[in-house]
């Protein structure tokens, strides 16, 4: 198996150590995942820069951690599901809906569900989503502004769970708390 290096400010490639510096001052710490990422500066700068986006846009801190969740879900990913939990759960958004996130169940908020549904068939369907989960979407009380930045969401989240299937991103020592612990459904495995 390839390993990739988690790197430090220090280890980082010098067009990569700017970045991450920054990244540490946002978070505190430099995670995993970002110092995974800066072994390219390139796709480490188009990982922080969504992200970044993400955070301005008009659809609800709360809201976008839903959106992160479905998505991280739907494509297996442990890291970042473990991870959107606590970015969810500090969004305030409601534990119900967090639990229904991470077992792919229905949220009970009907907004809420409109938006994962539509988060998923974006992902599911990459993009061809047809007018009618538009107007649904749209229906629920979401704007056409929403609908971009759902795909915005998709591509963030792409990203980094792509990024953490491939170079196996270790996990943050705060993820081993278990109520942020989750496994997909089913462990992929492709022969070589």
């Amino acid at each position: 198996m390839t390993q990739f290096t988690v790197h430090t400010q220090a280890t980082a490639p010098e067009a990569a150590q700017a970045r991450l510096a920054e990244v540490k001052k946002a978070w505190g710490f430099i995670p995993t995942l970002h110092g995974t990422l800066a072994e390219s500066p390139v796709a480490l700068e188009a990982y922080d820069t969504l992200f970044g986006l993400v955070a301005k846009s008009s659809v609800t801190p709360a809201e976008q951690q839903a959106a992160y969740l479905a998505i991280n879900v739907l494509h297996e990913c442990e890291y970042c599901t473990a991870g959107h939990t606590y970015l969810a759960r500090a969004a305030k958004l409601d534990e119900g809906a967090i639990q229904a996130l991470r077992n792919g169940l229905p949220i009970a908020d009907a907004r809420l569900e409109a938006l994962r549904r539509f988060a998923e068939r974006v992902v599911g369907e990459r993009g061809f989503v047809g007018d009618a989960a538009v107007d649904a979407f749209l229906a629920a009380g979401f704007t056409r502004e929403n609908v971009l930045e759902v795909v915005t969401i998709v591509a963030t989240k792409t990203i980094s769970n792509y990024v953490n299937h491939i170079t196996h991103t270790p996990k943050e020592g705060f993820m081993a708390d278990p109520s942020l612990a989750w496994t997909a459904p089913r462990n992929r495995s492709l022969a070589a």
